[in-house]
């Protein structure tokens, strides 16, 4: 079956494609996206060790990084009625359950706003050179979202 493309549709796996669990989180980050965010995208769970050797790649940080976005690159054009693929939001499950107990909240949570600030890196946002548009756009979808608090926020009070 064909995605809608005027809509978003999120995907929960693991890092060799097999579903993970992660109960609601689909759901509530295609109710809490902008309007804009249209297309697809995968939410992938991964091991700590994992997630650090993708940081060491990618970013030339050695450590495991809670959150990782890669947007989709592909200006191919699309079939119509296919789905863009907006990209891939990679997420350590170690390091989201120490945040989470850190901040006090369920992991549940934790995968939630990690997942926000991961999307809003596939839609273009960077907080490390924007002036404030990321931070702007977490903080209002979520409390959409019913979010306690978002990863930018964090960052500014440690």
């Amino acid at each position: 079956m064909d995605a809608d493309p005027a809509n978003l549709t999120v995907t929960i796996c693991t890092r060799d494609g097999r579903p993970a669990r992660a109960p609601g989180l689909a759901r509530w980050l295609v109710a809490t996206a902008p309007a804009r965010a249209r297309g697809t995208v995968n939410v992938v769970l991964t091991g700590d060790a994992a997630m650090r050797r993708l940081n060491r790649e990618w970013r030339g940080k050695d450590y495991a990084t809670d959150v990782l976005s890669f947007p989709d690159d592909d200006d191919a054009p699309r079939v119509r009625g296919q789905a863009r693929h907006l990209g891939d939001i990679v997420i350590a499950t170690g390091v989201a359950t120490r945040q989470a107990r850190e901040a006090g909240h369920a992991y549940g949570t934790e995968l939630r706003v990690l997942a926000l600030h991961g999307l809003l890196h596939l839609l273009g946002y960077d907080h490390e050179t924007d002036e404030g548009q990321m931070a702007r756009a977490e903080r209002r979808l979520r409390r959409k979202g019913g979010l306690p608090s978002g990863l930018i926020e964090r960052e500014h009070e440690a």
